[in-house]
C-alpha cells in the first residue's frame, strides 16, 4: 500500500490547482507544464485562452448508443470504485475474528483455566475471590468460534468481490474505449473533410505538416480525454469518496487526526513541484545557451573546418554544459530532499495513526482493532485514488487544448466552399475570360500586393501568353481563373458573368490546367489521366494519351497504362510527368487550358514533345499560356505582358519587339544562349530557394527580378505544394519523395546499446553510484519493515496485560519515526548521487557526441538526417535519454530488488506454507501492478500502424490540395480517407475487449490472492498453531512488494528507449568519417609552396550521386599565381574549391598540392595554409576581435596582429568609429553589421592565418559598387605573393589574373589569359561583348 501514498496525499493538492485551468496558469502545478508550452505556441498569434472547450463538449458527437454506453460504463466505474473500500469493511471484520480467536488462545494458555458450556471457567479445585469469578464469566465465550469456518466465509466475500471486480472493470473499460472510437472516427472524417472544402487561401496559413499532425496527434489526445481515462477518473474518485466516509462512519475521530497531518504532505509536495518546475526551467535554460553554441557551430560547419576551430568549439560548448549540470544535480538533490520529507511524514503519520487508534481501541474501547484497521486504511486508499486521479485531469486538459482547434476548424465555414450545390451552371460556354480591375493580396501576405487593378481580356477560341518578371502576378491571375482565390477588389467574368456566381465544381470542370511541377498521385498512369473526369472510358484515356503524345512511351512500358507512377510520380521523368498531365487536362475535354510554365521544368528535346502535344490540343479551345522560352509563346494569338500586377502591354510578337518594353527585355536577355541560360535559371532557382528557406517567409520569390524569371516562376505556390523544393532534375524529385518515407524507419532500427557500454562512460563517477545504490537498498527495505510494524501492532490488541500492551504499542510507534528519519536521509542520499553520475554522464555524453560531429567529413552534413537541428536535438535529447538509462534506473531496480528480496525473506522466516501459497499469486500481482502504472499513462500510443495507411491518403491529399481542387476531386479523397478509418476502427473495438478483460483481471487478482491467503491463514492458525499477527506480517509483505515490483517493471519502456538513445550516440561515436579531421597521419611538408594542380578529376555530391558535378576537371596553378573560375551557375566552381580545401574527395582523378595527392596530406596541416572568403561570409556570435582570431586556432594571437591584419583589410578605421572598437558584437550570424563590414571581417580572418592559399569564392559579388571598391582593394592586397583562387562574376576582378578557366558543365572549355581569350572569340568573349553578368 504505502508505496503508492507518496504521490498521493502529494498530488492532492496539485489535483485541486488543476481545476483552475480555464481561467488562468496554475504557477505550481508541473502537470499543467507539458500542456502550457503547447497552448503558448497558439497564444503567440492571438492572445486568448489556449482552451476555448468546456470538458462535456468534447462529446458533442457521442450519439444515443453512445451515450448509452458511457453512462452504464461510468456507473460500472462508481460500483467499481466501492469495491476497494467495501473489501476494507470485510478486512475489519476478518481482523476482528483473528484476534478473538487469539485473545481465546491467551486465555486457555493459561493451565488454571477451562472451558466448560462455551465458557471459559476457572478449574474446579482452584478457590478463587468471587469477584475474580464475576469477571472471568462476563469475559470469555470459547469454542464457538471455529477460525476455519468464518475464514471460509469470508473467503467467499472476497472471491465474490474480485469477480464483480473482474466483471465491472470489464464494462468500464470496454464501453469508455469503443464509444470513444466511434466519436473520434466521427472527428476524424469530419474534420478530414472539412479541411478538404477549405479555400486555398487557407492552406496558404496552415502548414501541411501543421495539419497532418493535427490528424494524428491532436486527435489521439482528444482520444485520451473522452475514452479510458474517464471511466479511471470516476472509478478514482469514488474510490475516494467512499475511503473518507467509510473514514469518517467508522470512526470520526481517527479519521480527523490523520487528515490533520495531511496538509504537511501537500505542502511539500506542492513546494516540491515549484521547485522542480523553476530548476528545471533553469536547466533548460542553462542548456539552451550550450544549445545555441552547438546549432551555431553546426549551422556554419564549413567555416568552422575551413579554420580549424573544432577543438575549440568543443571546449567552448563544454564550457557551456557545466551549468546546466549544476541546475541538473540541485534538482536531484532537492526532489530526494522532498521525497525523503513525503516519506519522513508519512511514517509520523502511521505512528500518530497508531498511537491514537490504540488508545481508542484500548483506553476507551471505542473502536475494536478492526476498525482502527478499516478507518486507517480507508482514508490512506482515499488518499492515494485522488493523487491517481489527477494524471487524468492532465489529459483532460491536453484533450480539450487540442479540440480547441479541431473542433474550430470543424465549425469554421470555407469561404469559397467547393462542396456547395450553389451557383449557376452555365448552358453554352464560348470561353470569354475578362479582369475587371482585379486586386490581389494573398492572404498569408496581406501586406504584399500581387495584382494592381489588372484588367485584361481573353478571347475565347484564342491562344493568349502571359509573359513577365517573377512575381509579376501572372499565376495568380491564373490561380484566380480557376477560383482558388476570390479577388479583394474588381471582378473575373467568364462570358460576361462574375465568376463567383457559377457553381465552383462545374467552372473548374470546364478548365484544364497543366503546371510547371505537374502532381501525379501514387497511382496507375490510367488512374492519374482517369482523375480528369469521372468514368471515363479507356478508349478516352487511350485517345487523350495519343494527343498528349504519352501513348508510345506508355506502351514501351512494361505494364502500359498499369504502371505505377511512384509516390509524387517519382518513378517518371520529367517529360514523361508533364505528358501524363496534359492527358490528364485533356481528357476533361476542357473549354480553357491554362499552361502554367508546361515546358520550363523540362529537356530540349522532351520539351519539344510536350510543345507539340500542346500545339496539337490549342485547336478551339482557348488558352492561356504562361512561358519564358520564346519558342512557346511566339506562335500565340496575343502575347500580355504584365509588370508589378499590371497588364502593361499587349499585341503580337513583331509588335510587342518594336515598343521595346518588358517583351523586348525578356526576347534579348534570352538569346544570350539557351545553355547557359537554363542552368543560370538553375542557380536562380536554387540562390531564391536558399533565401527562401532562410527568411522563411515565401516572399523571398517575389523580387521582381527579371533573370531569376527567366526559369523561376513565382515559387511560392511551388514551395507550398512541394517542401524544398530545389529545381527538380528529373527524378529528383521523386527521390526527395521517396526518402522522406524510410528515414523515419531508419532511426528506429538500432540494435540497443549494451548495458556495460553505457556504464563503461559512467565510470569515473563509480562512488556516488556506490553510494547511491545503497541508499536505494534502505529505502527498498522499507516497505517489508513497515509490514512488519504493522503485524506487530495487531499483535499488541491480543495481548492481555494493559502495561505491556501499552509498553509495547509505544516502542511500535517510535520505531515507525525512526523507519521514517532513516527514509528522509537515504532518499536525499539516493537522490543526490544519482543525479550527480547522471548529469556528469550526460555532459560527458553530449561533449562526445559533439565532438564525434564535428569530426564527421562535411558531406555527412549534407545529408539531411543531419540537419543543424537534428544534430542538436540529437544532442539535446539522447543524451539525457541515456542518464536515464543508468542513475534513476539503477536505483530504480536496486529499490525494487531489495524490496522484493526482504520481503521473501522475511516470509519465509516467519511461515513457509503460506509465503508458498502466495508466491502462487506473486507474478500476476506483478503483472497487474505494471499494467496499473501502464494505465496511468493512457492507452494512446496504439493505433499508430492502423492508421498509417489513413495518414497517407490524408497527407498526399494535402500536400497536392491544388491539383486535387483543380480538379475537383475533393470528394473523392474525402471517401478514400473514411474507408481507410474502417479498420482502425474495428481494431479498436477488438482492443476494447482485449484491454477491458486485462484491466479487470489486474483488478481484481489482488482480491482474489487474498481469499485464497487468509482462508490458507486461518488454517495455519487452527491446525499448526500459527500466529495469527504473522498471517497478515507475511501476506502485507508480499502483496506491498508485489505491487512495488509491477511498479518497477513499469520503468522498462523508459529503458528501452534509454538504450536505443545510447545506441544512436554509440553509432555516431563509432562512424569513422571518410576524411578525419583529428587525426595526426598524412604527409605534412616544411616548405609549402601552394602549387596546385587537378588531374582529370570528377564528382558528385554524395547526397546527389545522380547529378555529375565536375567531369574530368584538368587545370593547374603555380605558386604565386591567381587563376580565376568563370561560368555559369552549377559548372563545378565552388565545387572545385571545396575539393581542394578537402571537405570533399573526388570521386575519380586527384588533386595534387605541391605534388602530394590531397587524399593523402594531414587535413588539419593542409587547411591551415589555406584562407578562404566566400560569397556569404559566416561570422560567429561573439566580439569582431574573436572573429579575426577565428582564422587561426593554433595559437594565441596578440591584439597588435588583429590590428595590422585588421588595416591590411581596409577595416581597422571602420572598426575604430565604433563605441567598443574591436569589443563588438556581430550579433548571430554577423546580423549587426552591413555586407561590406562582414566581407572585410572575413578577409582578416582568412589573412591572419597567413595562408599559402587564398580562395575567393564570389568575395565580391554581394556587395554595392562602393563596398565593393573597398573590399577589392583589401583583396587585391592580400592576393600579394599568394597561390589565388578567384571566382568571380563581375569581369573587373577577373581581367588581371594570370590564368582564366571558363568552366561548362563540369570541365574547362577554354583556358589562358584575358588576351588570350578574347582573341579566341570563344564562349569567353562572348560572354564580355554581351555584358552580361558571367553566369
Amino acid at each position: 500500500m504505502p508505496t503508492g501514498s507518496v504521490k498521493l496525499h502529494s498530488i492532492k493538492k496539485l489535483g485541486q490547482e488543476n481545476h483552475s485551468y480555464e481561467d488562468e496558469e496554475p504557477t505550481g502545478s508541473y502537470m499543467t507544464m507539458a500542456t502550457s508550452k503547447e497552448d503558448e505556441k497558439a497564444q503567440g498569434k492571438k492572445e486568448q485562452p489556449a482552451i476555448r472547450i468546456g470538458f462535456f463538449q468534447l462529446f458533442r458527437f457521442a450519439s444515443c448508443r453512445e451515450v448509452l454506453m458511457m453512462v452504464v460504463g461510468g456507473v460500472c466505474a462508481a460500483l467499481h470504485g466501492s469495491a476497494q473500500p467495501l473489501m476494507l469493511l470485510v478486512f475489519g471484520l476478518l481482523t476482528d475474528t483473528f484476534i478473538e480467536y487469539d485473545i481465546e488462545l491467551n486465555e486457555l494458555a493459561d493451565d488454571r483455566k477451562e472451558c466448560v458450556n462455551n465458557t471459559i471457567q476457572w478449574k474446579q479445585n482452584y478457590s478463587v475471590p468471587l469477584n475474580q469469578i464475576a469477571a472471568l464469566n462476563q469475559s470469555g465465550s470459547c469454542g464457538l468460534l471455529d477460525i476455519e469456518y468464518e475464514m471460509t466465509n469470508f473467503a467467499y466475500y472476497y472471491v465474490s468481490i474480485g469477480i464483480a471486480v473482474f466483471l465491472l472493470g470489464y464494462f468500464q473499460i470496454s464501453l469508455w474505449v469503443t464509444s470513444a472510437a466511434k466519436q473520434i472516427q466521427i472527428i476524424r472524417k469530419l474534420y478530414f473533410s472539412k479541411v478538404m472544402r477549405m479555400e486555398i487561401g487557407w492552406f496558404d496559413c496552415n502548414s501541411v505538416g501543421e495539419l497532418n499532425t493535427r490528424m494524428s496527434d491532436d486527435i489521439n489526445k482528444i482520444n485520451d480525454a473522452i475514452a479510458d481515462q474517464v471511466s479511471i477518473f470516476i472509478q478514482r474518485f469514488t474510490t475516494f469518496v467512499c475511503g473518507f466516509c467509510l473514514g469518517f462512519v467508522k470512526g470520526w475521530k481517527l479519521t480527523l487526526v490523520i487528515v490533520a497531518a495531511s496538509p504537511l504532505i501537500g505542502v511539500g509536495t506542492g513546494v516540491m513541484a515549484l521547485f522542480v518546475a523553476k530548476l528545471t526551467g533553469m536547466e533548460l535554460q542553462a542548456y539552451a545557451k550550450a544549445g545555441a553554441v552547438a546549432d551555431e557551430v553546426l549551422s556554419s560547419i564549413r567555416t568552422v573546418a575551413a579554420f580549424g576551430g573544432e577543438k575549440k568549439e568543443v571546449e567552448r560548448y563544454d564550457r557551456n554544459l557545466i551549468s546546466a549540470q549544476r541546475w541538473g544535480i540541485r534538482k536531484g538533490l532537492i526532489m530526494g530532499f522532498f521525497t525523503g520529507y513525503i516519506w519522513f511524514i508519512i511514517f509520523l503519520c502511521y505512528a500518530l495513526a497508531f498511537w491514537y487508534g490504540s488508545t481508542l481501541v484500548v483506553d476507551t474501547e471505542e473502536y475494536t482493532p478492526g476498525t482502527l484497521l478499516q478507518v486507517f486504511f480507508g482514508v490512506l486508499i482515499a488518499a492515494m485514488n485522488l493523487g491517481q486521479a489527477s494524471p487524468c485531469l492532465e489529459s483532460f486538459a491536453s484533450g480539450r487544448g487540442a479540440a480547441t482547434i479541431i473542433f474550430e476548424t470543424i465549425d469554421r465555414e470555407p469561404e469559397i466552399d467547393c462542396f456547395s450545390e450553389a451557383g449557376y451552371k452555365l448552358d453554352k460556354v464560348k470561353g470569354d475570360i475578362e479582369f475587371h480591375n482585379v486586386t490581389f493580396y494573398y492572404p498569408a501576405r496581406p501586406d504584399l500586393k500581387i495584382l494592381d487593378q489588372l484588367s485584361v481580356a481573353v478571347k475565347s477560341g484564342e491562344t493568349t501568353a502571359f509573359v513577365g518578371p517573377s512575381g509579376a502576378g501572372k499565376s495568380t491571375a491564373v490561380q484566380l481563373i480557376q477560383r482558388f482565390y476570390d479577388p479583394k477588389e474588381g471582378m473575373v467574368t467568364l462570358d460576361g458573368h462574375d465568376i463567383r456566381g457559377l457553381n465552383i465544381q462545374w467552372l473548374r470542370s470546364l478548365i484544364g490546367i497543366v503546371e510547371q511541377e505537374p502532381v501525379l498521385f501514387a497511382t496507375t498512369i490510367a488512374e492519374n489521366i482517369r482523375y480528369g473526369r469521372p468514368g471515363v472510358s479507356t478508349d478516352d484515356i487511350v485517345r487523350a494519351a495519343k494527343e498528349a503524345n504519352a501513348y508510345n512511351f506508355i506502351m514501351d512500358l512494361p505494364q502500359k497504362f498499369e504502371t505505377l507512377v511512384g509516390e509524387g510520380g517519382g518513378q517518371m521523368s520529367g517529360g514523361q510527368k508533364q505528358r501524363i498531365a496534359i492527358a490528364r487536362a485533356l481528357v476533361r475535354n476542357p473549354r480553357i487550358l491554362l499552361l502554367d510554365m508546361a515546358t520550363s521544368a523540362l529537356d530540349n528535346e522532351s520539351e519539344a514533345v510536350v510543345q507539340e502535344a500542346l500545339d496539337k490540343v490549342h485547336m478551339g479551345r482557348t488558352t492561356i499560356s504562361i512561358a519564358h522560352r520564346l519558342s512557346t509563346i511566339k506562335n500565340a494569338d496575343v502575347i500580355v505582358g504584365f509588370e508589378h500586377g499590371r497588364a502593361v502591354e499587349r499585341g503580337k510578337h513583331d509588335e510587342l519587339l518594336d515598343r521595346k518594353g518588358v517583351y523586348f527585355t525578356l526576347v534579348t536577355l534570352q538569346s544570350q544562349g539557351d545553355k547557359a541560360l537554363n542552368e543560370k535559371a538553375q542557380q536562380m532557382a536554387d540562390n531564391e530557394e536558399e533565401s527562401e528557406k532562410r527568411s522563411r517567409s515565401r516572399a523571398g520569390s517575389y523580387q521582381a527580378s527579371l533573370r531569376a524569371s527567366i526559369r523561376q516562376r513565382s515559387r511560392s505556390q511551388l514551395s507550398n505544394l512541394i517542401p524544398e523544393s530545389s529545381v527538380p532534375v528529373a527524378g529528383e524529385l521523386g527521390l526527395g519523395a521517396k526518402s522522406a518515407v524510410p528515414e523515419e524507419e531508419e532511426e528506429e532500427f538500432v540494435e540497443p546499446a549494451p548495458v556495460a557500454r553505457i556504464l563503461k562512460y559512467n565510470a569515473p563517477e563509480w562512488p556516488y553510484m556506490l553510494f547511491g545504490s545503497i541508499g536505494a537498498a534502505v529505502n527498498g527495505g522499507v516497505n517489508p519493515v513497515y509490514s512488519l510494524l504493522f503485524s506487530q501492532i495487531l499483535a499488541t490488541f491480543s495481548i492481555s496485560d494493559p502495561v505491556a500492551q501499552r509498553k509495547e504499542i509505544d516502542g511500535i510507534c517510535v520505531f515507525f519515526v525512526m523507519v521514517g528519519l532513516t527514509t528522509f536521509f537515504t532518499q536525499m542520499l539516493q537522490g543526490y548521487a544519482f543525479s550527480k553520475s547522471g548529469e556528469l554522464l550526460t555532459r560527458r555524453l553530449r561533449r562526445l557526441g559533439f565532438h564525434a560531429m564535428l569530426g564527421q567529413e562535411i558531406g555527412w552534413f549534407d545529408d539531411r538526417r543531419n540537419s543543424p537541428g537534428a544534430l542538436t536535438t540529437r544532442l539535446a535529447t539522447d543524451a539525457s535519454q541515456v542518464q536515464e538509462a543508468t542513475g534513476s534506473q539503477i536505483g530504480m531496480i536496486v529499490n525494487s530488488l531489495t524490496n522484493i528480496g526482504v520481503a521473501i525473506i522475511i516470509s519465509f522466516y516467519f511461515s513457509w506454507k503460506l509465503t508458498l501459497v502466495i508466491l502462487c499469486f506473486l507474478p500476476f500481482i506483478a503483472l497487474s501492478g505494471a499494467f496499473q502504472a501502464r494505465m496511468l499513462t493512457g492507452f494512446a500510443k496504439q493505433d499508430k500502424q492502423a492508421l498509417e495507411t489513413a495518414g497517407g491518403i490524408s497527407g498526399e491529399a494535402l500536400n497536392n490540395i491544388r491539383t486535387i481542387a483543380g480538379l475537383g476531386k475533393e470528394k473523392r479523397f474525402v471517401e478514400m480517407y473514411e474507408a481507410q478509418l474502417e479498420a482502425p476502427y474495428r481494431g479498436a473495438k477488438q482492443k476494447a475487449n482485449v484491454y477491458g478483460a486485462c484491466y479487470g483481471f489486474a483488478q481484481c487478482i489482488i482480491f482474489m490472492a487474498n481469499s485464497a491467503s487468509y482462508r490458507f491463514g486461518g488454517y495455519l492458525v487452527r491446525q499448526e498453531g500459527l500466529h495469527f499477527s504473522l498471517v497478515f506480517r507475511v501476506i502485507s509483505a508480499i502483496v506491498t512488494s508485489g505491487m512495488a515490483l509491477g511498479r518497477a517493471s513499469s520503468y522498462t519502456p523508459d529503458y528501452a528507449k534509454a538504450k536505443i538513445s545510447a545506441a544512436r550516440f554509440f553509432q555516431l561515436l563509432d562512424r569513422v568519417p571518410k576524411i578525419s579531421v583529428y587525426s595526426n597521419e598524412g604527409d605534412k611538408w616544411a616548405n609549402f609552396g601552394g602549387n596546385i594542380e587537378f588531374i582529370d578529376c570528377k564528382f558528385t555530391y554524395p547526397t546527389r550521386p545522380d547529378i555529375q558535378v565536375l567531369n574530368g576537371l584538368n587545370v593547374s596553378v603555380k605558386p604565386g599565381q591567381t587563376l580565376a573560375f568563370v561560368g555559369s551557375s552549377g559548372c563545378g566552381k565552388s565545387t572545385s574549391v571545396q575539393l581542394l580545401e578537402r571537405f570533399y574527395d573526388p570521386d575519380h582523378g586527384r588533386v595534387l598540392i605541391d605534388g602530394h595527392e590531397s587524399s593523402r596530406v594531414n587535413v588539419p596541416f593542409l587547411r591551415s595554409k589555406i584562407g578562404i572568403v566566400s560569397q556569404e561570409p559566416i561570422l560567429f556570435d561573439c566580439s569582431i576581435a574573436e572573429n579575426i582570431k577565428y582564422g587561426d586556432n593554433s595559437r594565441q594571437i596578440s591584439m597588435n596582429d588583429v590590428i595590422s591584419t585588421a588595416k591590411k583589410a581596409q577595416l581597422h578605421d571602420f572598426v575604430m568609429s565604433l563605441p567598443e572598437k574591436y569589443e563588438t558584437n556581430v550579433g548571430a550570424q554577423g546580423s549587426q553589421l552591413s555586407r561590406g563590414q562582414k566581407q572585410r571581417i572575413a578577409i582578416a580572418r582568412a589573412i591572419i592565418r597567413d595562408p599559402k592559399i587564398l580562395l575567393l569564392d564570389e568575395a565580391t559579388s554581394a556587395l554595392d559598387t562602393e563596398s565593393e571598391k573597398t573590399v577589392q582593394d583589401a583583396l587585391d592586397k592580400a592576393r600579394e605573393g599568394r597561390t589565388c583562387i578567384v571566382i568571380a562574376h563581375r569581369l573587373s576582378t577577373i581581367q588581371n589574373s594570370d590564368i582564366i578557366a571558363v568552366m561548362s558543365r563540369g570541365f574547362v572549355i577554354e583556358k589562358g589569359t584575358h588576351d588570350q581569350l578574347m582573341a579566341l572569340k570563344g564562349a569567353y568573349y562572348k560572354l564580355v561583348t554581351t555584358g552580361a553578368p558571367i553566369s
